[in-house]
């Protein structure tokens, strides 16, 4: 049950971070320098769920993903060609924000898979900017050149690839601990006595000897406890007590 609700908060994290789309451009005059996974900045245009293509990302998920696991250049290409629809940045957002999900979910090999399938689709968007061409007419173009490339590119292409993974699993600690600070802060609530206290909180603020007495559920030392300390003291820690749910002075009374 505790799995299905952390999947729950996952689930609502992830169409979060769709409306934020990260920033995964590359630049450089011959390749890619740094890969950057950062919220939009001020001077990037307005963000709507056209901008950030959640719409073709419900229509085409299952195409971009078959994307993703290809492993094979001439199979990558192939497959663009008969989609060159995908070949766009709502696509490379959208496999940036599914390492993200994998590296939660710990499918590291799977994640580095398709990090390189995201680093490929960063590089034919960038070889059209370069050309000033639409991106649908320049995957083939960079397929061609990728197959001749030589080592000085690959080891720039590698180098991305691992900017990008140390990025996402960034990103990913984030998300983990954004979501469990959730979950907790979720069960604090739910805990909250009449008064608006958590009782775990005040539980562990009261003087050891207190403490000693709820542990046992000892009300005649309590009693003994609070007759021997300071008045005011004893009646704000009862106050607090009542207040987190811990003591129920109606229940205590009927003893």
């Amino acid at each position: 049950k505790q799995e299905k609700h952390f999947r729950s908060k996952e689930a609502e994290l992830i169409k979060k971070e769709r409306l934020t789309p990260w920033n995964v451009d590359t630049l450089s005059s011959d390749g890619f320098e740094k890969t950057i996974i950062n919220p939009p900045t001020q001077a990037d245009k307005p963000k709507s769920e056209d901008d950030i293509g959640k719409d073709f990302w419900d229509e085409h998920e299952d195409d971009i993903k078959h994307y993703g696991m290809l492993s094979d250049y001439d199979k990558s290409a192939e497959f663009l060609r008969k989609k060159p629809h995908l070949v766009c940045e709502a696509t490379a957002n959208y496999l940036t924000i599914w390492c993200i999900t994998l590296e939660c979910q710990e499918k590291n090999d799977l994640m580095h898979h398709v990090a390189r399938q995201t680093i490929l689709m960063q590089y034919i968007l960038e070889l059209a900017k370069q050309v000033k061409r639409d991106p649908r007419e320049t995957f083939q173009l960079f397929f061609k050149r990728i197959k001749v490339a030589d080592e000085q590119y690959m080891e720039a292409l590698d180098d991305e690839h691992r900017a990008l993974i140390g990025r996402v699993k960034e990103r990913a600690k984030i998300r983990m601990e954004t979501i469990e600070k959730e979950i907790e802060e979720e069960e604090r609530q739910k805990r909250l006595g009449p008064g608006g206290l958590d009782p775990v909180e005040v539980f562990e603020s009261l003087p050891e000897v207190m403490r000693d007495c709820f542990e046992r559920k000892d009300i005649p030392m309590l009693q003994k406890v609070l007759k021997e300390m300071d008045p005011k003291d004893a009646q704000y820690y009862m106050k607090r007590c009542v207040d987190s749910g811990m003591w129920l002075p109606e229940r205590s009374e009927e003893r």
